[in-house]
């Protein structure tokens, strides 16, 4: 096995190797090789001597001694060696100053060093102590007498992996501490408290440089305004930076193609411990980035400490409710929140706050504020608010701004603000707000989802167990470096990102459109009109009727039996009850049989699946089952004959059969008695109202599954392939298929019953109002499989099922007014599917051509750097290597944009073919079959004929 040569090899490397020199081979003074060097690579033996020369520019190496029998570690100080700062490698100084106590330590990547250094004071350089060390790439821990320093590149590496791996700084030097000495015998120096210095200061040396701070003349590091270190959202719309010429002219109608979308966001994982203060622990960047300038908020923050957050209208949301919660024991922070980009999903400047009792509006209106009027966003007009809470954190947001600053740019008249709830919080809202907040019905809002705050947490949650235990200024500093790193990434990796973006909509804009185009077809004319009248309205004010909502009311069978239970709870208090059981109420013995027939239904469905050789735990686990719904049955039967006495007697008389299933078993409600015996009018109107309901919910569940068994089918024909993926896929189906057996068998039961007892109460046009329900009638509105290109595919032959036009009508509401309205409903829903895939094509463009000129902006903007120095009177290397830094900066932002146009290359054409294929819909069915047979083999997502020639560009959103 090859494992016994790698050990042997590896264990001869603990010795000198094989034919091991007996004198030095680097010189010729015959003195024995008892030094090894453990980072060049071969080096071999030498001498002491020339381990010393030869390391006179490696003082960091690592080395070891042999001792006769085994190699020790040792140091290069212990062989002579010193480090001659202010002088050319190799000359000494006359002069020369050695370090307190000469014990100096490098901290570098591998190793803990304590070296022999000396600084120059024969006067070949009149830089002090700090700028000597600097120069040798050694950071030093103290501006006096400094005993410590980190070389340049342990400090990059330790930055880089905080942001990869959140290591802490006392993880970081432990590392190196191990790798010094594992033994324990001879460890390291502790200079933990030393490199947490360095790394603060470190980061922050490097925040400025990197943001051109070093290359402004006029203005010092302590002149830095708010935000101005924070990176900037290339897509995001910059006026004056990224925006194309007279983009403030656009017709309202496509205004949003320049909205500013933003979402906000708070973090309970990023606490603080109540531990230093603001006096011991400042911190170093004082507003420059992300976070606000802590004085003006601690300001505000006490001013607005005793206001209580409004109670929810909407659904109990955490945010509100514990908004006024006092923070945990010794925490002097609950966690942070944030304003970010919701597009792009990159943090903004002057945008984070802490938070100090919950999720407070103050906190969240402060941050809002700042992180628009920190970058004069004063011309937009038009922005796009995600929040979790927006229903609630937006009724009185103009209010509250205008006492933050009556300027802030949302209060401007002529500024048009829509509020949003992410796509993944919608569904805990209450039913107006899923439709008034929510992202696929919002004019302009194009694919978002309004959850990229939530995507920034990941990144920053691993922080959390070292950054509570931080003063308040040095966790400002961490997080802050830690989101600019976050959005750094974000804007490397944006090529790709909005190229994913805008292939997605190219891929599936076509389909949507279509598919809606095909629905109006089957619709009146008439409606159509003026539901489109409606739709403007509602896109122009969202104050008016929505289009998206049902004005008829929709019965529930939880809604039916709330409203018995409080005429229940009416009737008890007027002496009027009728009940014959003190614990089982009419409208409680009918909702129980109901409940019954559903047991049934399901106990049917599940001895259909067992067969003859099912295993014993199943057959067992039915059995079970079976017993426990004839005792279920059997009390239900006790109760039932107190309502209606003659039920004793049609059972007697139905008993025929010596064994009965379960699922089998009459349960003589109302409807199923019929005019075989009297009955109480109340307990058969009982059961007709919660007939109905039973009805539209079962209508409703099939049209749910129906929808979704569509999507299923659909990704399974087209994009998965595998065995695993295909099994998957056929018992999510086998599943929906179930479940729409199931509603369907409930719907045709439930209309039985209600047509057995309107004809009891004496009502006319059941059969209408419910019609049979066959199985050629559980269709999609649009057809499940794309027609073949050369045949017919019989659209303007095809009629809309009847499930999908159906409407609860009730006592006052005619039968066409609910159809009507569930319609309208559906064409909306569909209709805005439609927009909001035609609406991301034109705004993903719009990104790239932004961040296009964003970058080349950046790009001169440096070369404007590296010459505006040329007129001060500065020393030749220091103008070098202002212009040096700059040209690089420049050079990486020509780079990105370069890369960036390189992958966009195709997208107009791509475009074109996706506008050809709504105009030709056979190019669309085409390309559909074609990916269901597989026949699409290449990496591109979105397929283009060859032979396709783009025509002009024109208006994707009619």
């Amino acid at each position: 096995m090859q494992i016994d040569s790698y050990m042997r090899v590896i264990l001869t490397l603990e010795g000198r190797g094989a034919n091991p020199p007996s004198i030095c081979p680097s010189c010729t003074s015959g003195a024995a090789p008892n030094y090894q060097c453990l980072v060049c690579s071969n080096g071999g033996l030498m001498c002491e001597a020339c381990i010393r020369t030869q390391h006179a520019t490696l003082p960091t190496h690592r080395i070891q001694h042999w001792n006769g029998t085994r190699f020790t570690q040792t140091s290069l100080k212990a062989t002579g060696l010193r480090i001659q700062l202010g002088h050319p490698p190799g000359e000494r100084c006359p002069l020369n100053e050695a370090t307190w106590a000469d014990d100096f330590v490098i901290i570098d990547c591998d190793a803990v060093h304590s070296v022999g250094l000396d600084f120059c004071r024969c006067g070949a350089t009149s830089k002090s102590h700090i700028e000597q060390l600097l120069e040798r790439r050694l950071y030093p821990a103290t501006v006096s007498n400094p005993k410590t320093a980190a070389t340049f590149r342990a400090l990059e590496l330790f930055e880089l992996l905080q942001y990869e791996a959140k290591i802490s700084p006392f993880e970081f030097f432990k590392a190196i501490a191990r790798l010094t000495d594992n033994t324990g015998l001879s460890p390291a120096k502790d200079r933990y408290p030393s490199l947490l210095r360095m790394v603060h200061e470190w980061r922050h040396l490097k925040l400025l440089k990197r943001m051109g701070r070093g290359h402004d003349p006029l203005r010092g590091a302590a002149a830095t305004t708010q935000g101005e270190c924070a990176l900037l959202c290339p897509a995001c719309p910059h006026p004056g930076i990224n925006m194309p010429e007279g983009w403030e002219n656009e017709p309202e109608e496509t205004r949003w193609i320049h909205a500013l979308n933003l979402a906000l966001d708070a973090n309970f994982r990023l606490r603080r411990k109540d531990v230093s203060s603001r006096a011991a622990d400042p911190g170093l960047i004082q507003g420059f980035a992300y976070f606000v300038e802590d004085n003006a908020f601690c300001e505000y923050v006490k001013k607005h400490a005793d206001e209580v957050e409004p109670k929810s209208t909407c659904s109990r949301h955490d945010a509100v409710y514990l908004a006024d919660t006092r923070p945990g024991q010794g925490y002097s922070a609950t966690g942070v929140a944030t304003v970010e980009c919701a597009r792009h999903n990159m943090k903004r400047p002057s945008a984070v706050c802490d938070l100090q009792k919950g999720e407070r509006y103050s906190n969240m209106d402060y941050i809002l504020h700042w992180s628009l009027v920190v970058l004069a966003l004063g011309l937009i007009k038009t922005f796009i608010i995600s929040y979790d809470i927006a229903c609630q954190w937006s009724i009185n947001l103009m209010r509250r701004l205008k006492s933050i600053d009556t300027k802030s740019p949302l209060l401007n008249d002529k500024v048009k603000t829509r509020y949003v709830v992410p796509k993944f919080h919608l569904p805990a809202h209450i039913a107006p707000c899923q439709t008034k907040f929510a992202f696929m019905l919002t004019p302009g809002a194009g694919l978002g989802d309004g959850e990229a705050a939530e995507r920034g947490w990941a990144d920053t949650n691993a922080l959390g167990p070292s950054t509570r235990e931080m003063g308040p200024g040095t966790r400002r500093d961490t997080l802050d470096c830690h989101f600019g790193d976050y959005n750094w990434r974000k804007i490397t990796d944006l090529g790709s990102s909005l190229l994913k973006k805008m292939n997605n909509a190219v891929l599936n804009v076509a389909e949507h459109v279509i598919a809606h185009q095909e629905l109006e077809q089957t619709l009146n004319p008439t409606d159509l009109e003026k539901w489109k009248g409606i739709m403007v309205e509602w896109e122009k004010d969202p104050k008016k009727p929505s289009p998206f909502e049902m004005v008829v009311e929709t019965l529930t069978q939880k809604v039916v039996r709330r409203v018995m239970a409080d005429d229940e709870t009416e009737a008890l208090k007027t002496g009027k009850d009728f009940s014959l059981n003190s614990e089982i109420s009419p409208s409680a013995l009918i909702a129980r049989g109901l409940d019954l027939e559903a047991e049934q239904r399901a106990l049917r469905l599940q001895m259909k699946q067992v067969w003859t050789h099912s295993q014993d735990r199943e057959l067992t686990r039915l059995q079970l089952r079976s017993n426990a719904l004839i005792r279920k049955v059997e009390a239900w039967y006790e109760i039932l004959q107190l309502y209606i006495p003659a039920s004793v007697v049609l059972r007697k008389q139905g008993s025929t059969e010596v064994t009965v299933q379960p699922y089998k078993l009459s349960l003589w409600l109302p409807s199923e008695i019929g005019g075989r015996a009297i009955c109480d009018r109340r307990l058969i109107e009982i059961e007709y109202d919660l007939r109905t309901a039973q009805a539209q919910e079962a209508l409703a569940n099939i049209k749910r599954h129906v929808q979704r068994r569509v999507t299923v089918r659909d990704l399974k024909a087209r994009w998965l392939r595998g065995q695993g993926a295909n099994t998957r896929a056929l018992t999510l189906l086998g599943s929906i298929e179930d479940r729409i057996s199931a509603a369907r068998d409930e719907y045709r039961q439930s209309r039985l019953a209600i047509l057995s007892l309107g004809k009891m109460l004496g009502r006319s046009g059941e059969e209408a109002l419910y019609p049979p329900l066959e199985d050629a009638d559980i269709r999609p509105m649009a057809p499940e499989t794309a027609p073949e290109p050369k045949k017919p595919n019989g659209e303007t032959r095809r009629t809309l099922s009847w499930i999908w036009r159906h409407g609860s009508a009730i006592e006052n509401q005619t039968l066409v007014e609910a159809e009507s309205e569930s319609v309208r409903v559906e064409w909306g829903k569909s209709k805005a599917r439609a927009t909001r895939y035609q609406e991301e094509v034109l705004i993903v463009r719009e990104e790239m051509n932004r961040t296009a000129r964003f970058l080349r902006w950046k790009e001169s903007q440096w070369r404007e750097r590296g010459t505006v120095w040329e007129k001060e009177t500065i020393s030749p290397e220091y103008l070098e290597g202002l212009k040096a830094y700059a040209e690089k900066q420049s050079n990486i932002f020509q780079g990105l944009r370069c890369s960036f146009e390189h992958m966009w290359a195709d997208v107009d054409k791509t475009i074109a073919y996706a506008k050809a294929e709504i105009a030709t819909p056979e190019l669309f069915y085409k390309r559909r079959q074609s990916e269901i047979e597989g026949a699409q083999k290449n990496n591109r997502i979105f397929p283009i004929p060859l032979e396709f020639d783009a025509p002009p560009p024109s208006p994707m959103v009619s």
